[in-house]
């Protein structure tokens, strides 16, 4: 079987994300990631401790990896899923740090 059959890891990746951590895995699914309720979204548990940098360079990286159409399919789709957890996450700190410049500016004009 050719490589390109059976892709393997992502080893252009700095983050060490691969296939074998990919939908098939079965993992129990993150919280933030979006999940079609068949397991898919076990290989993005990760994605919940992310720093908002950390998700935001990430999320770019698959976008760019995306456009270049270049993955196998089942790659593609693992890294939609990736990608779309990333989202999440990085909506998830600006949702936070929004409450709290909210909170403070609330709090000074109580002031």
């Amino acid at each position: 079987m050719s490589s390109e059959m059976n892709p393997g890891t992502y080893s252009d990746r700095q983050d060490g994300y691969s296939t074998q951590n990919s939908p098939s895995s079965g993992s129990s699914p993150s919280a933030l990631s979006a999940s079609s309720g068949d397991g898919t979204a076990g290989a993005n548990e990760d994605v919940a401790s992310l720093s908002y940098e950390r998700a935001r360079e990430e999320l770019v990286a698959v976008v760019q990896r995306l456009e270049a159409g270049s993955a196998p399919l089942e790659d593609s789709l693992a890294l939609w899923e990736r990608g779309e957890a990333l989202a999440q996450r990085c909506q998830t700190w600006l949702d936070e740090a929004r409450a709290r410049l909210a909170a403070v500016a609330q709090d000074d004009s109580e002031d």
